[in-house]
């Protein structure tokens, strides 16, 4: 296997809290080592890349993705998505289980499995339901769900309502040692609601969702983790009264970690509505997702997710909250659509957003450049809390580690949606925004798997 010494790049390890100036060598897929400028050994058969002015960090992991294999391939594929992965600096990835048909059993992880090994070297860890067919009326067999190599279990896409049997899923997760992937939402509270409640859903005469509907079970699945002792994750977290409930909850001793996701500290619910004078971006001539509401306005189908965008404020303390370590992980929640889709009405288009691609430019852009957060932080809330969360080997530079590293560019500016995505779909809510950052190349196991 080919050597690859990375030299003159900032190294950036939170692991072991290293951001110096340095050289990395790759050796039989493995970290060789990190050297001094200049200081390390080579051969013929090296391949040297000179990463002046550039980060050398472990390779991004998102715990939260949509692969939509089995079932959905028209939107997504494992391979398509790995590659999507790769550009955005992913070595691995975490999809949920509401796929078609529902990853309830063993045999569609091992079908997931198969498929990832076809991929492009993306290490893609499997999601594996809590209820048979997310359905909420039986626990599935969680254990031999881990003999077949999950990494956790979710209800992604909708909440396990009957609280006993959210409590009984945690007994077990918590005999296992996997965690619980939350999704928080209480579906009596949301209704059929299509963004946030407040005064932008009302001008645009669309439904409402309250951010009772999170923060209710955000509340209430905390209070189980506290009793069961099992490892609990929140996903994609949006609102200002939640961030409080788990600020107070992680004093409380229980192992408990939560991410978010970059338009949550991006984009609010005013950023739904789309001006009569504002332009669409040059390079989607045919704005597809910029529909009508019921009150006569624009808005932006590309913007709608689940949970919705919220207000300022709450944007704003989401920030707050990746700041002072509120918030572990920066996930992306990449969930592709087709255009017809996302062609519908406001109220009718399904929820989710791309992310892969640009979630590394974003979050750079929105809080290291600012001064919100320093890189060393950006990279672990992106690979190396990640890591632990999911009970993965990656995240780390050291020694004997596999070779999964990507390169940055810190300072190159660019616009979102300016050349095609190498995901199959295109539905980013950054469609246009300039950013700052860039993924330069990306290798797994000391092979490298995307170069620009």
């Amino acid at each position: 296997m080919e050597k690859i010494y990375i030299k003159n790049g900032r190294i950036l390890d939170p692991s072991v809290r290293l951001d110096q100036k340095a050289d990395l060598l790759i050796c039989g897929g493995v970290i060789e080592g990190i050297y001094e400028c200049g200081t390390g050994e080579t051969d013929g058969d090296t391949r040297i890349i000179d990463a002046e002015g550039k980060w050398v960090a472990p390779g991004l992991i998102d715990v939260h993705v949509h692969l939509r294999e089995p079932g959905l391939e028209y939107k997504e594929d494992i391979a398509s998505g790995c590659r999507a992965a790769a550009a955005g600096g992913f070595t691995a990835v975490c999809p949920m289980p509401n796929t078609d048909p529902v990853t309830d059993n063993p045999e569609t992880v091992r079908y997931i499995a198969e498929k990832a090994q076809e991929a492009c070297g993306v290490k893609v860890l499997p999601c594996a339901a809590i209820t048979v067919g997310e359905k909420g009326k039986t626990l599935t067999d969680m254990e031999a769900l881990k003999k077949a190599g999950v990494c956790g279990f979710s209800e992604d896409g909708r909440s396990v309502s009957d609280l006993l049997m959210m409590r009984e899923a945690m007994q077990k997760a918590k005999s296992l040692e996997l965690p619980i992937f939350d999704h928080t939402q209480q579906h009596e509270i949301s209704g059929s609601g299509c963004m946030n409640l407040g005064k932008f859903a009302d001008r645009l005469g669309l439904e409402g969702i309250p951010p009772e509907a999170e923060e209710m079970m955000t509340i209430r699945d905390i209070l189980l983790a506290k009793e069961t002792g099992c490892r609990l994750h929140l996903s994609h977290i949006s609102t200002r009264g939640s961030l409080d409930l788990i600020r107070t909850a992680k004093s409380w001793d229980i192992p408990l970690t939560a991410e978010t996701a970059p338009h949550y500290f991006t984009l609010s619910d005013g950023d739904v509505e789309v001006a009569e004078s504002e332009k669409t971006d040059d390079q989607d001539p045919d704005p597809y997702h910029i529909v009508r509401t019921p009150s006569g306005l624009r808005a932006d189908t590309h913007r709608k997710m689940n949970p919705p965008l919220r207000t300022k404020k709450d944007m704003f303390a989401v920030i707050s909250a990746i700041m002072d370590g509120t918030i572990d992980a920066i996930a992306t929640d990449h969930a592709p659509h087709a255009r017809e889709e996302k062609a519908q009405p406001f109220e009718k288009a399904p929820f989710g957003v791309i992310g892969l691609e640009t979630s590394f430019a974003v979050s750079h852009t929105q809080l290291v450049v600012p001064g919100f957060i320093t890189p060393l932080r950006l990279i672990s809330l992106m690979s190396t809390n990640p890591a632990k969360i999911l009970g993965f080997e990656g995240g780390t530079l050291r020694d004997g580690r596999p070779a999964d590293v990507v390169i940055l560019d810190p300072e190159e500016i660019w616009t979102i949606g300016a050349e095609p995505f190498v995901s199959k779909a295109e539905n980013t809510p950054f469609a246009g925004m300039r950013v700052k950052g860039r993924v330069c190349m990306t290798i797994a196991d000391g092979k490298i798997i995307y170069e620009r």
